[in-house]
């Protein structure tokens, strides 16, 4: 009988079985893995996933679902902002005091609180030349690049008493001609059309435009006096065309929509001679009234697709000038220094001027015979040139607020206006109607 082998060889010969098998395994993984390697390692198995801002929305979301949200291609300003310089003029003395100014109104106006908004400041943003498609206009169509006999006789008319004198008076220096016009301030529906002046019994007693009135005439030795009305005059009525304004200024903070006659009577306005000045309360672009002004008057133009164009440094309002140390824009409030954007009329004119640096609330701090901020008082302890609110926000809220810089924005002023007065003299003799000196001549 054959003996049995040991104990401890019988037990290890298993185990070598299995190491080995093991190891076989082991080599033919290693082979299949690198098989795989040479023949995957090129190719992407996944896309890094990359996680949307969480302001996106798809189409239909939420973002283009709101409509104060959404704001078509075409309203984007594409506006320039050229460098301005500021001149040094003369101070001189002058004297300033209360005035009252008549308003447009508009037939339905809306009761609202006609306190002065707090002015929140905000710098320039969007930049455009162009806004929402306008409302077709309620004018009839006239050639952008000359007058009709029509037209220019009906400026000629219109505009015949802002010039003492009529056509002996053209030739003459600026400063030695005498010119006499009402002024009003457009009391539109909706909007704080009073936001850079003060009301007493529902007149205008003080703010911007009083003070610049009374501050150009005292300027020029009242050569140039604008008529103070105490009574409003009603945007939508025939009375304009009896007291034939040469501007109507537009200012405020909030958005307003014209009404279809009052778009039809400042339609004719602007076809007989006159022009309307508008001046932001909230300074730079994209404000609402911004918008709700540049919007509103190009339905008053004969062509209501034409740009905001900015005025040129060779334009008469900075070379054939009253204040001739006025050569570029003068910075407004809190430094905002926008060009001046005008809009076409008839002939070619400037129909509609804008002027976005807020000059209004300068002009809410009068200039006395010292040269200085007048901080005089009537019988009644009431500041009579002065925004008391804005005095005590100045260098806080309210920046610029210096004697220089507010004689700056006045003669600037005056460049406007005159300018205003002026604009159609030229063009008017230059169209064949007959007699135009004739109808240039100031109403007896």
């Amino acid at each position: 009988m054959q003996d049995s082998p040991p104990i401890e060889t019988s037990l290890r010969r298993p185990s070598i079985l299995v190491w080995a098998t093991k190891v076989q395994s082991l080599t033919v993984s290693t082979l299949i893995h690198a098989l795989l390697v040479l023949l995957l390692g090129g190719t992407v198995l996944f896309k890094k996933y990359h996680e949307p801002p969480d302001f996106a929305a798809e189409p239909g979301g939420l973002v283009n679902n709101d409509p104060a949200a959404q704001v078509p291609p075409e309203t984007q300003p594409q506006l320039s902002d050229p460098t301005m310089s500021v001149s040094t003029p003369n101070v001189s003395a002058v004297p300033t005091a209360p005035s009252q100014l008549a308003a447009l109104t508009t037939t339905n106006l809306t009761t609202s609180n006609f306190a002065m908004a707090s002015q929140a400041m905000t710098a320039p943003a969007i930049k455009s030349d162009k806004l929402a498609a306008p409302m077709t206009p309620n004018v009839a169509a006239a050639s952008a690049k000359g007058l009709s006999k029509d037209i220019a006789s009906k400026i000629a008319n219109f505009t015949a008493g802002w010039a003492k004198g009529g056509t002996s008076s053209f030739s003459k220096p600026l400063k030695a001609r005498e010119f006499e016009f009402t002024a009003y301030l457009a009391k539109y529906q909706g909007g704080d059309w009073n936001s850079t002046v003060e009301l007493e019994d529902g007149k205008i007693w003080k703010g911007s435009l009083p003070n610049l009135l009374y501050i150009i005439s005292k300027l020029s030795k009242n050569k140039i006096h604008a008529e103070p009305q105490a009574m409003p005059l009603d945007l939508s009525s025939d009375e304009i065309f009896e007291k034939k304004p040469p501007f109507i200024w537009f200012t405020g903070h909030r958005d307003f929509k014209l009404t279809d006659k009052e778009v039809e009577v400042l339609g004719e306005y602007l076809r007989r001679g006159g022009c309307i000045w508008g001046d932001s309360s909230l300074p730079g672009q994209r404000s609402r009234f911004d918008i709700a002004f540049r919007r509103e008057m190009l339905r008053l133009v004969p062509d209501p697709n034409q740009s905001w164009t900015p005025l040129p440094a060779n334009h008469p309002i900075f070379t054939r000038t009253y204040y001739s140390e006025i050569r570029t824009i003068p910075p407004g409030i809190n430094f905002y220094d926008e060009p001046i954007y005008t809009l076409q009329g008839y002939g070619g004119e400037i129909a509609v001027i804008y002027t976005a640096n807020d000059y209004g609330d300068m002009w809410q701090f009068g200039i006395d015979e010292k040269g200085q901020i007048d901080l005089s008082i009537d019988e009644k302890r009431r500041f009579v040139a002065i925004n008391k609110g804005m005095y005590d926000m100045r260098n806080i809220y309210f920046r610029n607020i210096e004697p220089k810089a507010l004689f700056d924005t006045y003669k600037f002023g005056t460049n406007v206006i005159i300018y205003l007065v002026t604009r159609w003299e030229d063009k008017i003799r230059n169209v064949p109607m007959g007699n135009p000196a004739a109808s240039m001549a100031p109403p007896k």
